[in-house]
């Protein structure tokens, strides 16, 4: 039955339910027609009708059709010249995805060609593919916002007091270990909430969940791209991680997920790829954007037969482009306004501030995002890289900002190595990264903590293997990075060594002290409080099996690495010494002879920077120099000393204030239970010493005894 079509709205863009049917709207500058096509099931080859376009308002066409409900299946095809050499690369046998889709249904069936070229051809790219593949490719969902947030809000936890927690969402559940309901979905996720909760983390950090689809290098080989930084949909949460009880369910499940997280006071942050697209290079298939409007998406070479690539996937969106930075805001403000996430982790970010002089943090984008008064209250993260030439930007973004920082990643890998000369770098990393970040209007929260991520080894990994073994991605362990600067401890991969076993235990507890006291944001790498292993894969993107998943059984094995975690996160919540909202100065601000931090030698005298072999490190934090505390909190002082050396130490204690003495709160040499004490299990110590084991952290807490407190000896 033909439907009445009027002339409907350019904007919003995408399929828009109102009373009476559905508005639609695509832009395509160099488009000459747009036929929008309506289908019953998601592998349909024959559309159920074909409607052509015929408004256009700047270069956006659009329509609305009446009769038409939330749940219709669409796609388009666009008509216009097929000129690779001259960028543009329309074809109307390819089923296109609209770049608004709110949700995505159906699968890229094997055997069916979606390249807008004939791959047998010898004119390669250049040559034109007639064959559809309408009934092998997805189709879009109209989808409306109903749903009952009840009374959702947002948690708006200050960066100050955040800890993040980075987890792929289908990881998180899929193992048979799980015990949940829905392995591997949004709502598998709900019912690890209780467990999220009780770590004391305050935001969990899921990679991609934008509908994307994988290479067909990585589906020839029987892998795909697990990992999801393959974009298709900007505005359409992933169908892998749905029930699949309906087509298009996965947007109520999502939004399910978010109001079960917000309930249990977690934030959402999104993992987002808009620096690049599935599509790939001109060898790549044409599924959406290509074929909607080649020129304005995506950045071309001289020759626009060639994409400019600064992703290292074979294209680059194009930010030169008002259509380009409109999609992601648009795309940006509906996961904040209708799927109430509460930040974001921007891949690849450098691109996003590349402009033709090369990178800005004045660039367009980043100014459309700061005059945004929908993501003003967000959290945006960069990861500040790109793989393009001097791309690495740590600390060089706009002041609204806060970035991943491999710099201290690498830094604290190669102290607690033992590799010479870090010392000077370590004090700067525990401090915030002053060096990259103070006096540019920034605070040590716009520091994003981290030792281990989804990209590289596992904590445990990173004890337990020297080298990467990578060999189950099919590319002869070439892939994954070598400067890992990780050591198994004695020996390689998996051992039952009970002393091999021990000194990996305390390495892993000496990172996660060190993050946890480090100022700036922590991040913690999902599955590492118990220990979860790839088995020395560094770069499993392409494992969607149990090398990526979580193995709950490790969470009874290591109860007691859970536990130790949640206590020093909790340490970290309970003194504002680790999270401070301005940078030490290493001055005496209230005239009382102790400096805001202080640095020591092993003798208590002054820390000697330039010593390279050094591995020793120890600072006292004065809180009657904090911003922020409470009176009890300014009473205390807090020394942390580090050991990376092999050989222990004897350290004379700097003297503690007036009637104040030492309690020992952590010392990862010790054994499980006696390692890290709550301040009232912590008892005074005796003496002007304390011995520090090798490979070990110790932090003392100074106060005033209080009560029948019993001094110990600890000498």
């Amino acid at each position: 039955m033909e439907k009445r079509v009027r002339e409907g709205s350019p904007y919003p863009q995408g399929a828009t339910p109102a009373e009476g049917g559905v508005n639609f709207a695509l832009f395509s500058k160099y488009a000459e027609g747009v036929d929008l096509l309506f289908f019953k099931h998601p592998l349909d080859s024959t559309p159920t009708e074909i409607i052509q376009v015929n408004n256009r308002t700047n270069f956006v066409w659009h329509c609305f059709v009446e009769g038409l409900a939330p749940g219709q299946l669409y796609a388009y095809r666009v008509r216009g010249p097929y000129q690779p050499q001259n960028g543009l690369r329309f074809n109307l046998n390819r089923l296109l995805i609209d770049p608004y889709a709110r949700a995505i249904t159906g699968k890229f069936v094997p055997g069916v060609c979606h390249l807008g070229y004939d791959p047998a051809s010898p004119l390669a790219d250049l040559s034109f593919n007639g064959l559809a593949n309408t009934g092998g490719a997805p189709k879009c969902i109209v989808i409306d916002n109903q749903f009952d947030w009840e009374e959702d809000a947002p948690p708006r936890i200050p960066l100050r007091e955040t800890v993040i927690y980075e987890v792929h969402l289908k990881g998180l559940t899929a193992h048979a270990t799980s015990g949940v309901k829905y392995p591997g979905a949004y709502l598998g996720v709900i019912e690890k909430i209780p467990y999220l909760k009780s770590l004391g983390i305050t935001a969990v950090e899921f990679l991609p969940v934008h509908h994307c689809h994988s290479e067909q290098s990585l589906l020839n080989k029987g892998l795909t791209n697990y990992w999801g930084y393959n974009t298709l949909g900007f505005f359409a949460p992933d169908s892998r991680f749905s029930t699949g009880s309906y087509p298009g369910c996965q947007v109520r499940e999502f939004k399910q997920m978010v109001k079960a997280l917000h309930k249990a006071g977690l934030e959402i942050i999104l993992d987002v790829v808009y620096n690049h697209t599935c599509e790939g290079d001109e060898r790549g298939p044409t599924l959406s954007f290509r074929g909607i409007d080649n020129i304005t998406y995506y950045r071309l070479q001289t020759d626009k037969r060639y994409y400019t690539d600064y992703s290292g996937c074979g294209n680059t969106l194009n930010f030169d482009e008002f259509q380009v930075v409109r999609m992601v805001m648009d795309s940006l403000r509906y996961w904040v306004q209708e799927m109430r996430v509460d930040g974001f982790r921007f891949d690849l970010a450098t691109i996003l501030g590349r402009e033709k002089s090369g990178y800005s943090r004045g660039a367009g984008f980043f100014k459309a995002i700061h005059q945004d008064p929908v993501l003003a209250g967000v959290k945006l993260i960069a990861e500040p890289w790109d793989a393009g030439y001097g791309s690495y930007q740590l600390g060089n973004f706009p002041s609204d900002w806060a970035e991943w920082n491999g710099a201290y990643r690498d830094c604290v890998r190669k102290f607690v190595k033992g590799i010479p000369g870090m010392l000077p770098d370590m004090g700067r990393r525990l401090t915030g990264s002053p060096d990259f970040f103070a006096g540019k209007g920034r605070t040590p929260f716009d520091s994003i903590n981290f030792i281990t991520c989804h990209d590289g080894f596992t904590l445990n990994d990173l004890v337990s293997y020297e080298k990467k073994h990578n060999q189950a991605n099919l590319e002869n362990n070439k892939d994954g990075v070598n400067d890992n600067n990780s050591f198994n401890c004695g020996l390689e991969g998996i051992t039952t060594d009970p002393s091999i076993m021990e000194l990996r235990k305390k390495n892993i507890k000496n990172f996660f002290a060190i993050l946890l006291i480090s100022q700036g944001v922590p991040m913690l790498l999902g599955g590492d409080e118990f220990l979860r292993t790839q088995r020395g894969n560094n770069n499993a993107y392409c494992q969607d099996n149990e090398i990526s998943y979580f193995d709950w059984s490790l969470a009874d094995t290591n109860q007691d690495m859970i536990d130790y975690v949640r206590k020093m996160i909790a340490f970290r919540k309970r003194y504002p010494h680790f999270y401070q909202d301005r940078f030490f100065t290493g001055r005496d601000l209230n005239l009382d002879s102790i400096k805001d931090i202080n640095w020591y030698a092993e003798d208590c005298g002054p820390q000697d920077w330039a010593c390279p072999e050094k591995g020793f490190l120890v600072f006292l934090i004065q809180g009657s120099e904090l911003t922020g505390a409470a009176a009890r909190e300014k009473e205390r002082d807090i020394l942390v000393i580090i050991n990376a050396l092999k050989t222990g130490r004897i350290f004379s204690l700097p003297r503690a204030g007036s009637g104040a003495v030492y309690y020992r709160i952590l010392d990862t040499s010790r054994p499980y239970g006696q390692d890290l004490l709550a301040d009232e299990d912590a008892a005074p110590l005796h003496g002007r010493f304390y011995r520090v084991a090798p490979q070990s952290v110790v932090i003392l807490v100074s106060k005033v005894p209080v009560n029948d407190e019993t001094v110990k000896n600890n000498a």
